[in-house]
Parts: C-alpha cells; structure tokens; sequence
C-alpha cells in the first residue's frame, strides 16, 4: 500500500442509490452528478473538482444528497435548481 495525497482538491459525491422507497436515485441523483460533471467542465475545474456517483449516504428521505470533501458539507434535497450554489461553494474553497 501507498499513501499520497488526493489528486483532486474538492471531490463531490452525488448519491445514486436505488432501493425501493424513497432514494437519490429516484429524486434524480444521476442527472445532479451528470449536470454537476457539465458545470465542472464549463468552468474549467477539471483537474481541480472531481465529481462522483456514491452508493447510499442512508438519508434516503432527505436526498437527493451531494457531499463535499474533503471539506465534509452535505447537501440534501438538492434539485437542478442548487447546482450552481453548490459550485459556487467549491470555487470559494479552491480560490478561483
């Protein structure tokens, strides 16, 4: 085992999980990480922000759920509508 350091400086997590009931992925977790992953482009932030799809956070009735690291903020209940706020927290915590 290595240990390093992260090649990325902020790392999103979008939850996808399916389950029966309430879950991300119901309340649109994939189409939040695939628009997430658009923006990041957009605002030349790849190499910088890397955004994920994770399993469950287990607070499906809260999601969809977005997780922030290494600075730990969660987002939850997350439409299309925050994505631009959640960005807008990750430039403040890079500097760009």
């Amino acid at each position: 085992m290595e240990i390093t350091t992260p090649r990325f400086q902020k790392h999103i997590f979008v939850c996808e999980n399916e389950k029966d009931g309430a879950c991300c992925g119901k309340k649109g977790g994939a189409l939040l990480r695939e628009t997430l992953k658009t923006r990041v482009k957009e605002l030349g932030l790849t190499g910088k922000v890397r955004v994920s799809r994770s399993g469950c956070l287990d607070a499906c009735e809260e999601g969809a759920n977005v997780i922030l690291m290494p600075d730990n903020v969660w987002f939850k209940g997350v439409e299309a509508k925050d994505i631009e706020t959640i960005l807008e927290k990750v430039k403040k915590c890079i500097g760009s």
